[in-house]
């Protein structure tokens, strides 16, 4: 009889998403943010929604964020960017969740005497371990090989830990809008440009006005970010597709705000 051999390929899924979820893990909040040094502990809280019982790893990592919004694993700080690792702790550092099982995982401020004013952001990475597989398995689908070959992807949260220390502020504007018929459906393009010494987080409301003046929205993106030290993000936007709207008419209307809205990034108007 020729022996089966079983390959395990791990897929390395580097993702970023109120709640988040990749996979079978759902995280509640999907941000943790420490205005001051008031409040010297955050709770996250991993749900495993999944029918198998499910291991996690937890550590932090350090990324900067593209022109294009993706995220870019880094050792070093950018100029002007500080990490918020050294001042941060976590426990615990491994999660294993039955079906349907939670678990709170406590974020601690520390070592607070040293950090100076501006902003500190790391990401909290969470990376599901892959089960292993057991050399020489039987595979049922595979009837005339001599390898089998058992691929399991491996999926990862991260989500952003903020520090704000002192006084920080973060100006945008928004640049280069434009309008096109693409195969995925009607595109709004657009450049978010950022300054000051705090990263930009919320959502981004698209609403179509027409030239009678009625306002539809056309597109939401929460959760929408520009992170120290980057100063430009390029993005593109699907808006819907109705009957109500007519993109050859009319106009955009663009707004970036924090997400309880209580304070406007951006706005702009695109006249179709």
């Amino acid at each position: 009889m020729k022996e089966k051999i079983s390959l395990v390929i791990l897929l390395f899924l580097y993702f970023n998403s109120s709640a988040m979820s990749q996979g079978n893990l759902m995280i509640f909040p999907k941000r943790v943010s420490f205005e001051g040094i008031q409040k010297r502990m955050e709770v996250i809280n991993l749900s495993n929604v999944g029918k198998d019982t499910a291991t996690y790893k937890l550590s932090f990592k350090q990324i900067k964020m593209d022109e294009n919004g993706k995220f870019i694993s880094i050792e070093e700080p950018e100029p002007n960017q500080h990490f918020a690792s050294p001042y941060l702790r976590f426990y615990p550092r491994t999660v294993t969740l039955p079906p349907n099982g939670s678990q709170t995982v406590k974020i601690q401020l520390v070592g607070t005497n040293e950090i100076q004013q501006g902003e500190y952001r790391s990401h909290l990475y969470i990376r599901g371990v892959a089960k292993n597989s057991v050399l020489g398995e039987k595979d049922s689908n595979d009837e005339s090989g001599n390898l089998s070959i058992s691929v399991k992807p491996v999926f990862g949260i991260s989500l952003a830990n903020i520090i704000t220390i002192g006084e920080t502020s973060a100006t945008v504007s928004l640049s280069d809008l434009a309008v096109q018929n693409s195969q995925e459906g009607m595109i709004l393009s657009l450049n978010f440009n950022r300054s000051g010494n705090s990263s930009s987080y919320g959502n981004i409301q698209v609403n179509h006005i027409s030239t009678s003046g009625i306002i539809i929205n056309a597109a939401t993106i929460k959760g929408f970010a520009v992170y120290v030290p980057g100063n430009l993000r390029r993005t593109k936007i699907k808006l819907v597709t109705t009957s109500n709207i007519d993109y050859t008419k009319g106009q955009l209307q663009v707004i970036y705000s924090t997400q309880d809205k209580t304070v406007k990034y951006a706005e702009a108007s695109l006249v179709l």
